[in-house]
């Protein structure tokens, strides 16, 4: 069994952390303390920024949607002063997903901001929502969990905290605005078009979310709360003021009666929200009608909740990303062995040069979920398998890992073993600065110590940084399980150099006579 969590420093009692949720249609910033192992929200904003109206055919977030996405970031910023960096997680979803210059945003925001912005996945979107939802509204049924947003839509079937099933379509309020009430008017031509585009993307999931079954559906966020709002108000809601399928269809059939989303005087539906809420209820109504809902409960936790829930987790030792690297090895047969021992070398050698190269615990976090997950590619073929590895990891769906995590550890894959390239290193510097350059080397290194797969202890290895790009490393030879390891490290010596990197290998013997 491998064990592969660290213990952290867990939250105390009173400590305020905080979750900004960069959406498709609105922003949010939540600031929460911990009260007995429960977050307390203390404050919060939500600002409509409406970013996926700003990604025109090809993608291409445009500089209005920018400078409005920048001006309100700035804004969240001003409320952190009171929050370490360490405890706050700013996770971005689905129109940052799909904006091929969305690293051009990034890198503004990220000046701004206290913390990188972390792209998450939709899947892992969907799991960080059930996690929100599951705290705020604890329950030990199966539960269908569905959440609109402005790009995406997820839906979760999960039973207590632990997601059963996942996904993530492409439909939101914004997204569906543009396609089918981008004039503002609502007819029923327009519901129609867009119930039946909603009802082709449920039809790929249905199956499937039949045949797993959930006991009741609870809904999250802007759409599916403001919808309960005005049903409840109209007296169109159940006795429990539930959303109701007989609810939305007369909600629709008002929609249209009203005819134009500046004539939108509903209770419950605030002012930023009307331009979007017609796309928002077909999407609600195609969902409910493929999936057979009757009545759907709401509830006021949603993404950013699940974040700082996922955060108390990193903090007391319970990482999700710990369980989904033990997953990965299982799924993949790795030689468990083997990945403790370059485990073990990694940890080693980063613990000797950590302060002269500036790494962090969290650089330490990602070297060591990589030397697990090193040899995953062999389960596909051992020629290249280091390439089979990078492409695993930076394209499965692996449960708390944003994408930029998952490309990082691409690229510690893609260099640990055969020849480094030069034109490589733009590409790693961009992914992750000069520390992702230092943790591939470091990979390097305790891969290379390993290569004969020896049972027996590694001899000595002492790493000396004595300037960023001069590194020397110095090794006993007396034993002859590794009678190979001084050679292939002198080997490395052209390797690093492409790098931009002199590595010096000193013998231990021979140093010792020539003393």
């Amino acid at each position: 069994m491998l064990n592969i969590s660290v213990a952290n420093q867990p939250l105390a009692d009173n400590e305020l952390m905080a979750a900004i949720d960069i959406g498709s249609n609105s922003f949010h910033l939540a600031i929460a303390r911990l009260d007995h192992g429960e977050v307390r929200k203390v404050t919060s904003m939500s600002e409509k920024v409406q970013l996926a109206a700003g990604l025109d055919e090809n993608n291409i977030l445009n500089a209005a949607a920018e400078r409005r996405g920048l001006e309100c970031l700035s804004r969240f910023v001003a409320r952190l002063d009171s929050v370490p960096p360490e405890r706050i997680r700013i996770v971005a979803t689905n129109a940052l997903r799909q904006a091929k210059n969305a690293e051009d945003f990034i890198k503004r925001a990220n000046a701004i901001l206290p913390k990188p912005i972390e792209i998450i996945a939709g899947r892992e979107e969907a799991r960080l929502i059930h996690l929100g939802v599951s705290h705020t509204n604890a329950s030990s049924d199966k539960r269908l969990v569905m959440d609109i947003g402005g790009g995406s839509t997820e839906f979760i079937i999960g039973k207590g905290f632990e997601p059963l099933l996942t996904e993530s379509l492409q439909m939101g309020c914004v997204a569906f605005t543009k396609k089918f009430f981008a004039d503002g008017q609502i007819t029923e031509k327009a519901f129609a078009n867009a119930i039946a585009a909603a009802r082709k993307e449920m039809l790929a999931i249905n199956g499937q979310y039949q045949k797993t079954g959930w006991n009741s559906v609870i809904g999250s966020s802007g759409t599916i709360k403001a919808v309960r709002n005005v049903l409840v108000s109209k007296g169109w809601s159940d006795e429990q003021e539930r959303i109701t399928y007989k609810g939305v269809r007369k909600l629709e059939d008002l929609l249209i009666t009203i005819g134009d989303v500046n004539d939108i005087e509903l209770e419950g539906v605030k002012d930023h929200r009307k331009a979007v809420f017609p796309a928002g209820v077909a999407v609600l109504r195609a969902a409910m009608k493929v999936l057979g809902i009757d009545t759907i409960a709401y509830s006021d936790g949603a993404l950013r909740e699940g974040v700082m829930y996922d955060m108390l987790g990193r903090f007391a030792s319970e990482d999700v990303r710990d369980r989904s690297v033990l997953a990965l090895n299982k799924r993949y047969s790795v030689d468990k062995k083997q990945a403790r021992q370059v485990v073990r070398t990694s940890r080693h050698l980063f613990k000797q040069v950590k302060d002269e190269l500036q790494l962090t615990s969290d650089d330490a976090d990602l070297l060591r979920r990589a030397a697990y997950l090193h040899e995953i590619g062999l389960a596909i073929s051992h020629n290249n398998y280091h390439r089979h590895s990078a492409y695993l990891l930076e394209n499965s769906d692996i449960p708390g890992f944003s994408q930029v995590d998952q490309k990082r550890m691409s690229q510690l894959m893609l260099s640990h073993r055969r020849k480094l390239k030069s034109d490589m290193l733009e590409q790693i510097c961009l992914i992750g600065g000069n520390q992702l350059i230092y943790l591939c080397l470091l990979l390097r290194l305790a891969v290379l110590a390993h290569h004969s797969r020896s049972e027996y202890e590694l001899p000595d290895m002492h790493l000396v940084v004595t300037d960023t790009n001069c590194w020397q490393i110095t090794v006993s030879t007396d034993k002859k399980h590794y009678a190979f390891l001084f050679s292939d490290l002198e080997a490395e010596i052209e390797q690093f150099a492409k790098w931009g990197i002199k590595l010096t290998v000193i013998e231990a013997q021979a140093q010792a006579q020539a003393e």
